[in-house]
């Protein structure tokens, strides 16, 4: 598997495969987070095929209750279900942080949804803490273009980086 930043040929292969209604979290919007500067777009590669994505909001997670500037990691998705729990989303993780090493950050964030205890063991075990709660405020289109907003309790998680080589990615 490799895991790269996304570059603009990759959104028509990412939409063919994991296909996205999310208003501010589609393939497109981050794309131009990561050309604005505002973050980076990871995209885990298998055989030629993306599995997944996350993306490093270098500006920080958009809650009020979340204290500002600790970059977070958004949109962890590995796709298709089958692939899950074999150590992509931890790769992700693992990759985000040392961009964020690389930046000269000793501190990463992500929240996660009160119901998805699947993730928040693997956060756990990766040794992000529980901080804050707060509410997950985003909205998505349906086939038929109507606008659906979501409201999901969450909890925001964080973890002081390691220092080391920053060069040298983890296995």
């Amino acid at each position: 598997m490799e895991i790269a930043a996304c570059r603009a040929e990759d959104i028509v292969v990412l939409d063919r495969f994991m296909p996205s209604y999310s208003i501010d979290g589609n393939h497109r919007a981050r794309f131009a987070r990561q050309e604005a500067g505002e973050s980076t777009y990871l995209i885990p590669w298998l055989d030629g095929r993306p599995v997944g994505h996350a993306e490093v909001r270098w500006t920080g997670c958009a809650a009020p209750e979340v204290p500002a500037g600790c970059p977070e990691i958004n949109g962890l998705f590995v796709w298709p279900e089958s692939l899950r729990s074999r150590g992509i989303g931890a790769a992700l993780v693992r990759e985000a942080e040392r961009l964020a090493r690389r930046r000269g950050i000793d501190v990463m964030g992500l929240g996660v949804g009160d119901g998805n205890p699947r993730a928040a063991a693997l956060y756990a075990r990766l040794g992000y803490r529980p901080t804050v709660t707060y509410v997950d405020r985003h909205a998505h289109l349906d086939a038929e273009g109507v606008r659906h907003e979501h409201a999901d309790p969450c909890v925001f998680l964080v973890k002081e980086l390691p220092s080391g080589p920053l060069d040298v990615k983890q296995p």
